[in-house]
């Protein structure tokens, strides 16, 4: 809220501010969710929350691999061991961000119920993350040289999963929100 000349306060819409993160002032995404075959499909308030929920999963990518390389670099664990630790690290992180941020709404749900949830859904992504994560890293890691070729192989990982867990997470732990 600002106050104009006098000392009466205006609001300003989020449409007409000149700095927000809101999918409106983005053209390229504006575009898209605005095409014939998406629009029907894809909400405002969906893409906001798919985008808030690849927010919070970047942030948990940089948690992930700064664990999952502390682990194998400094401590010499084995690879598959490190990012099982590495995950679940990450996916803690991301419920509390996603219970307080992309789905604000939860919070009136009991957590006894949605936790157990998350991490279900999240042990069949940990499963997938180490699947996708072994077979990039065993074809590429003779072309490229350590440590990037487990990194590579662990931000493919990560994509991959993150289309599961946000449909997952969305379709039963945060259901009719």
């Amino acid at each position: 809220m600002e106050e104009e000349e006098g000392g009466s306060p205006s609001l300003r819409t989020p449409s007409t501010s000149s700095i927000t993160w809101e999918w409106r002032n983005w053209p390229v995404i504006r575009s898209v969710i605005q095409h014939p075959l998406i629009k029907d499909y894809v909400t405002p308030k969906e893409l906001t929350r798919f985008l808030r929920f690849a927010t919070v999963g970047a942030v948990g990518m940089i948690v992930d691999l700064s664990i999952l390389n502390a682990l194998v670099k400094l401590a010499g664990w084995p690879l598959l061991y490190a990012n099982s630790v590495s995950f679940s690290a990450a996916v803690l992180n991301n419920f509390t961000w996603n219970r307080l941020w992309t789905f604000p709404e939860s919070r009136s749900r009991p957590i006894r119920t949605q936790l157990p949830q998350f991490a279900l859904v999240n042990i069949i992504g940990l499963l997938i993350n180490n699947a996708v994560l072994l077979a990039v890293y065993y074809v590429i890691r003779a072309w490229i040289p350590d440590p990037w070729d487990y990194n590579l192989a662990k931000m493919f990982a990560i994509g991959v999963v993150l289309f599961w867990n946000f449909g997952a997470n969305r379709l039963w732990t945060y259901r009719g929100l």
